[in-house]
């Protein structure tokens, strides 16, 4: 068991020492091995916070209560976190921030840019929510084992079948539970080193639509300063996230599901343009003229406030 600590400590020694590049990659390894090791700390935790949190009728603070662990775990360990903003925005009477994410029942949605996302649901995670995941991770040891036992909706994007009947089981658990659930729309991460989006796909809003429950967008302002894949770079830093005031679906139909795709979406673009600014992490990308917001009340006309 000494032997990933001793290692870590090495590379952190080296990379004080090393001409630049070799030192980039010594302090890479350093952190991303923190970060494993933080990582099968926390599952292994779950595993048996799930177990005892299910036992006396709290299953669904389960990943909640782990998500913490983990936001603790890798702020001691490698200097990285995400702090919650406010953007200041009030839709139809909703405000942002902390608030939205009180928010329950809901489908919260966020950019997807690296594994280093896991952190940030660790920062934001509301309780009684739980993740998707694909259907694979559900064999990875501890990790796995603690996504299954704390009601974790796993997707076979390759069976269409299946993964319809897991959304219909979400919907059934949000309602009956006021159970929340987390989803990245892009499917896939970004690795972006601008801010931008990747296309969305719709399986979160038909989600909300069926459960008829708000979508909260949370963005995350591009980090490629803290962790960059591409080049080998990890350090220490404070990312911005913006939680957007919920966005109603009661009374929408199948046929509101692109509309409301396009309305987020454009909402959270919008907002990631911003908050890229604010953070200095622009990187030559123009500031959005309008929100994003309220463009998008045309194409998508809300029947009732939630």
């Amino acid at each position: 068991m000494a032997g990933p600590p001793a290692l870590i400590l090495v590379l952190h020694v080296l990379s004080t020492i090393l001409p630049r590049r070799a030192a980039q990659l010594a302090s890479f390894g350093a952190f991303l091995l923190t970060s494993w090791l933080a990582m099968c700390f926390c599952a292994s935790y779950g595993v048996i916070a799930s177990i005892i949190l299910r036992l006396v009728g709290y299953g669904g603070l389960s990943q909640w209560t782990v998500a913490r662990s983990f936001k603790w775990t890798m702020w001691w360990g490698t200097g990285v976190t995400f702090r919650v903003n406010d953007s200041g925005r009030i839709e139809g009477g909703r405000r942002g921030g902390e608030e939205a994410l009180l928010t329950r029942p809901a489908i919260f949605v966020g950019n997807h840019q690296t594994e280093l996302d896991v952190l940030m649901l660790g920062c934001t995670f509301p309780k009684y929510t739980s993740v998707t995941a694909k259907s694979s991770l559900r064999w990875v040891p501890f990790l796995g084992w603690f996504m299954a036992l704390s009601k974790t909706v796993f997707i076979d994007r390759a069976n269409r079948t299946t993964a319809r009947a897991a959304f219909d089981g979400a919907a059934k658990t949000i309602r009956e539970e006021r159970q929340n659930v987390f989803i990245f729309p892009e499917g896939t991460r970004s690795y972006a080193e601008n801010p931008m989006l990747l296309p969305f796909k719709k399986g979160a809003f038909h989600l909300a639509v069926q459960a008829q429950v708000p979508i909260v967008p949370i963005v995350v302002a591009n980090y490629s300063h803290v962790l960059n894949i591409k080049k080998r770079r990890f350090v220490p830093g404070v990312i911005d996230v913006s939680v957007l005031p919920a966005i109603p679906t009661l009374g929408l139909t199948t046929a509101d599901v692109d509309a409301l795709c396009t309305r987020t979406r454009d909402a959270m673009l919008a907002e990631l343009l911003r908050l890229s600014h604010v953070s200095g992490q622009g990187n030559g990308n123009p500031l959005p003229q309008t929100t994003g917001i309220e463009d998008s009340r045309e194409g998508l006309k809300m029947r009732a406030a939630y």
